[in-house]
């Protein structure tokens, strides 16, 4: 990842650096308005100046400006950077520094398809696998799971027992998202007293004899609540968001898919490239997608790829955003945008894990997470008949939501000070002027904060007083509601109603229910048991 340095002034004398900031994958807009990612505050700024366009580390930059964009004292229309060069917009000067430290944001968790994701939201529900001897010299004995694979028999197994009729490896135990499997290793085993001679399903209850021990499985519930100040770039001093950080840190062990649902410039892709750090995939790609800036007859081609000649303008093979995230996180922004028939493309392959690119024949599998996010109340949606109730349950198995600043203003120092560190380093900002901040309802949320913070460090240097800060109200008509109740608490309540309304449309029959829901019948029952729903 490079860092854009800006400097006031000519290139050959230029003053010290104004600001500094990392180019994240994706499009990032510099202007003058509040809008923009960027904000360079002057009349020769355009109010959209320039675009850029990172790949993969490769950046393109298209002028939007009357007073044009400058790449080596060349005017351009849309240039590809490269290392060294200067690009001028106005009075100010752009260089692209590539030694940037690319780390994670994140330490990578450890895989943890062991456990069974219950429940997220004031922080997270897991069902743990413990394994319990109920007869034999090591009887009462109890044994935490904490692999997808353990093998169980004499020394030198993951877990000993001490029976002269076991041997090492005797078994293995296979964990995957609270499904347990056993495999005959290097001896004999019953499962209720039948001999399995392949993977065999061992359920809660049931007694797995080796040798003359008797074993039995046993799916424990825990609650972790533990919480974190920082999570990958973002960081918060609230106690909610402390407890969302922590709940987050542990999802991203597990593969499930992940829905975070928030206002424009809550933080959402700072969230999911968090989550993509911290899990095992951080070694992969991370790609984000706009689905909000896809052309209707173009969804299928953005996604999936597409071959040359397969449509006009078609003059090249294509690799889709599901090839390019293989092996690391698909991030899905602004999902709520997609259209019908897309919406029904996504399912299908959520569903299969089969790509095909448009005009091709070739059947592939690419392995990328998938992690959503939206501005808008996707449930409402779902409700009016507007977004797929199966694809939303495909792609909420956590779902979270991300509360405005005005909502959290305990965590509005904190990022306020993280922002300014960022922009340029050994910015102070005052108390007075973070009084200010604080007392701000902050409609543009983080990206409204970080461009107020921005001005006033282009304009007045590294010391912002309370005379520094400008606001620039946006209109935000697309805000999301604000229940009074949590926002945990408000999720856990329309999926409720979802779930009560299916079942009505099903006339009590949970498995027409679940068909309509796009969910499993087991996780239709477990959300009647949730929720207290009756049972006819």
């Amino acid at each position: 990842m490079a860092r854009l340095v800006f400097y006031r002034g000519s290139p050959h004398e230029p003053s010290d650096a104004v600001m500094s900031l990392k180019v994240p994958e994706g499009r990032t807009r510099i202007g003058r308005t509040d809008d923009c990612d960027i904000v360079l505050p002057n009349e020769d700024i355009s109010r959209s100046h320039c675009i850029l366009d990172c790949e993969r580390g490769v950046i393109s930059l298209t002028d939007r400006s009357l007073n044009g964009t400058f790449v080596n004292g060349t005017r351009i229309q849309r240039h590809t950077l490269k290392d060294g060069e200067i690009v001028r917009m106005g009075p100010f000067f752009m260089v692209v520094d590539p030694a940037v430290d690319d780390s994670p944001t994140e330490k990578a968790q450890p895989e943890r398809r062991f456990e069974e994701l219950i429940y997220a939201g004031e922080g997270i529900e897991v069902n743990e696998a413990w394994l319990a001897v109920t007869r034999g010299r090591d009887e009462g004995r109890r044994f935490r799971l904490r692999r997808a694979t353990i093998t169980v028999g004499g020394p030198g197994s993951d877990v000993v027992v001490h029976d002269e009729g076991v041997v090492p490896a005797h078994i293995r135990l296979h964990l995957i998202h609270g499904r347990a499997m056993v495999e005959p290793g290097d001896g004999p085993c019953r499962v209720n007293g039948v001999r399995p001679r392949d993977i065999y399903p061992l359920l809660p209850g049931d007694e797995l004899m080796i040798g003359e021990t008797a074993l039995r499985l046993e799916w424990v519930a825990t609650h972790d609540d533990s919480g974190t100040e920082r999570f990958g770039d973002l960081c918060a001093a609230s106690p909610f968001m402390r407890t969302l950080f922590g709940t987050l840190r542990r999802v991203a062990g597990h593969t499930v898919q992940v829905l975070i649902i928030g206002d424009s410039g809550t933080g959402k892709e700072l969230m999911a490239k968090a989550i993509h750090d911290a899990s095992p995939r951080s070694s992969g790609p991370f790609y984000p997608v706009n689905c909000g800036a896809f052309a209707a007859n173009l969804v299928e081609s953005e996604l999936f790829g597409h071959e040359k000649g397969s449509f006009t303008g078609a003059t090249e093979r294509k690799e889709g955003a599901f090839q390019k995230a293989n092996g690391g996180t698909l991030f899905l922004d602004e999902i709520g945008e997609l259209s019908e028939d897309a919406q029904a493309k996504l399912l299908r392959v959520l569903e299969t894990g089969e790509v095909r690119r448009v005009g091709g024949t070739e059947l592939m599998f690419p392995d990328a997470r998938i992690v959503a996010a939206t501005n808008r109340w996707l449930p409402e949606l779902v409700r009016s008949g507007r977004f797929r109730a199966d694809l939303y349950y495909r792609l909420s198995v956590i779902a979270v939501r991300i509360p405005p600043l005005r909502e959290r203003r305990e965590d509005i120092p904190a990022v306020a000070e993280a922002i300014a560190a960022k922009v340029r380093q050994g910015t102070t900002i005052t108390p007075e002027a973070m009084k200010l901040l604080a007392g701000y309802d902050w409609p543009g949320n983080g990206r409204e904060l970080r461009n107020v913070i921005t001005r006033a460090v282009v304009l007045s240097g590294p010391i912002i007083l309370p005379e520094h800060i400008i606001f620039c109200p946006l209109e935000e008509p697309g805000r999301l509601p604000s229940p009074s109740k949590s926002a945990a608490a408000a999720l856990k309540e329309t999926d409720r109603e979802m779930v009560v309304e299916a079942l009505r449309r099903a006339e009590g029959n949970k498995s027409e229910a679940a068909r309509l829901l796009g969910m499993a019948r087991s996780s239709l029952l477990y959300r009647i048991k949730l929720y207290g729903i009756e049972r006819d």
